[in-house]
């Protein structure tokens, strides 16, 4: 079994600040990631970033044809500047549905990791769905709760609440600092 595999869940410019899905404390929350990807040892570390199929089905297709100003807009599908770096350096994952989890590429090295580290946007969707997803593949799931942002301070606190509850086996908890010191 390898070390951990870092996830940087859809660091994208839609979600950052003025972009037209700005999620709440996005700035603190890219700096912490930022600084954990700075922390790598022998971390595994994919980013990701959400691209609208090209024939969605079921409720996706309804979900794209309301966003489909945001999918057609280059600049807001595009990772956010700090990241660019990232990208040259590491695999960028696209994915159209929330959970990065149903990338195989990805499904590979969490099954290969001792733990699965979440960080990115938005808490309450992709964060979530990729977090439960990955608990049912028997993941063990460490939330950066400082390095992850989402729509309203109620729904990320929601979002940890959740996690939370399930921290005696799936999940820990942590800040930013807390993973970095490890």
């Amino acid at each position: 079994m390898q070390g951990d595999l870092i996830l940087v869940i859809d660091m994208q410019n839609a979600y950052a600040e003025g972009g037209v899905w700005q999620c709440r404390g996005v700035e603190q929350c890219s700096a912490n990631i930022c600084r954990i990807l700075e922390s790598v040892k022998d971390e595994e570390v994919f980013l990701t970033k959400y691209v609208a199929p090209e024939n969605p089905v079921g409720a996706w297709k309804d979900y794209n044809e309301i966003n489909r100003e945001v999918n057609e807009d280059s600049f807001a599908n595009e990772l956010m500047p700090e990241y660019l770096p990232y990208a040259d350096k590491y695999p960028c994952i696209e994915k159209d549905t929330y959970s990065a989890a149903y990338n195989k590429q990805v499904r590979d090295a969490a099954k290969a990791a001792k733990r699965v580290v979440l960080t990115g946007v938005v808490a309450e969707c992709c964060v979530l769905s990729t977090a439960m997803s990955l608990i049912d593949m028997g993941c063990y799931i460490v939330y950066i709760k400082d390095a992850v942002a989402g729509i309203s301070r109620r729904t990320c606190d929601a979002t940890e609440l959740i996690l939370r509850g399930l921290d005696y086996v799936h999940t820990k908890i942590m800040t930013t600092d807390e993973y970095v010191k490890e």
